[in-house]
């Protein structure tokens, strides 16, 4: 039987499978409002067959957001916005879907990336002034963040804890707290962003000390039988950086507070970065969390090949495999995969005539 097909359970959550969607930023949300391109977008990702959706990096605040077309939840409108997706989509499938929770930090106020992604500075049209835990721009040129202040870091937290509130009220299965890819609660961590000279720097357990911060805030906020997970950069492959050691210890951290999984990634921090890319080049970063925790851990990264996939779960690796880019351009990866390690997949009742012949068991309805 393939490992990868094996259904698992995630706090009161049940998945079919080990393959996770992983959050996918579209840069098609108006003022924080989701729109019918999430519709169509996660209506197909939710016919995919895989085991959990995750929608993609979703801003607590409009400061949050990496663009000004990212998707938000800090109102009521972004919500009902967010609600009428979901209510569609649910129509048609029964995957399980998370949200991502995020906030950009220093790396906010850019264009999207078919306009380049360069930093929209606060005179600009449609940019605004950053913020981050030190006043350390991201790259050479860019408008520096503003350092936060006490006051400015218990509205962030806060932020973090009604949107959880907010997912709860959509019925939303899961959160996944975003600490990786040089955002906001990744700067904390990271001695390269934060500089601080208070208990929010300097030492480890002080650079971690928000970022739990913010977990406990959400794990308090969100219905205690439902997952949150926090996503991790296993690595800043930078000198002097975060590393996996550090990584370890800020898992363990969270181990202890009830932390449903750790999603395992790398990068983003520093523009310098130096990172050795090919497939499966951040599993060695999950299986340094698996190893050292109980906690159920993601890999995620150029997960292409359906025996790599397999392999990543079998040889207990990680627990999960989550694909991003893949998916994009193979939307039924799952079912693919499935027919190639004999295993069974859930399929739309409308989609059930397509099975080829020589896989007649391989879609169920």
């Amino acid at each position: 039987m393939s490992l990868l097909f094996t259904p698992s359970k995630v706090g009161s959550v049940q998945l079919r499978n080990r393959i996770i969607i992983a959050p996918m930023c579209q840069y098609s949300a108006e003022e924080g409002c989701a729109t019918d391109w999430h519709m169509i977008h996660l209506g197909n990702l939710a016919l995919s067959g895989a085991g959990l959706l995750t929608i993609e990096a979703t801003a607590v605040v409009p400061e949050g957001r990496i663009s000004p077309d990212d998707l938000g939840l800090w109102s009521d409108d972004t919500e009902a916005a967010l609600s009428r997706v979901l209510q569609t989509v649910r129509r048609y499938s029964d995957i399980p879907i998370a949200i991502q929770l995020a906030h950009a930090g220093r790396k906010a106020s850019v264009r999207v990336p078919w306009e380049g992604g360069a930093q929209i500075k606060p005179n600009e049209s449609r940019g605004w002034q950053t913020y981050a835990p030190s006043a350390i721009p991201f790259a050479e040129g860019d408008n520096p963040p503003v350092a936060l202040d006490r006051g400015e870091m218990e509205i962030i937290r806060e932020a973090f804890g009604e949107a959880a509130k907010r997912a709860a009220r959509l019925g939303l299965d899961a959160i996944q707290i975003h600490a990786a890819h040089g955002y906001l609660l990744h700067e904390f961590l990271s001695p390269l962003a934060n500089q601080r000279d208070d208990e929010y720097g300097g030492s480890l357990e002080n650079r971690m000390r928000f970022p739990l911060e913010v977990y406990d805030v959400v794990r308090a906020a969100f219905p205690a039988d439902r997952p949150v997970s926090v996503r991790v950069s296993g690595s800043d492959w930078a000198e002097g950086g975060w590393d996996s050691e550090q990584t370890v210890a800020f898992a363990k951290a969270l181990e202890k507070r009830g932390c449903s999984a750790v999603h395992v990634s790398s990068g983003g921090l520093v523009p310098t970065q130096k990172i050795p890319v090919g497939p499966g080049y951040q599993v060695p970063l999950a299986r340094a969390v698996k190893a050292a925790t109980k906690l159920p851990t993601i890999a995620v990264g150029l997960i292409t090949s359906y025996d790599h996939a397999e392999a990543i779960v079998a040889n207990g690796d990680a627990d999960f495999v989550a694909l991003a880019r893949t998916i994009l351009y193979e939307p039924h990866w799952p079912w693919h995969a499935a027919a190639h390690l004999g295993a069974t997949v859930k399929a739309p009742k409308q989609y059930l005539r397509s099975q080829p012949a020589r896989y007649r068991h391989l879609l169920e309805g």
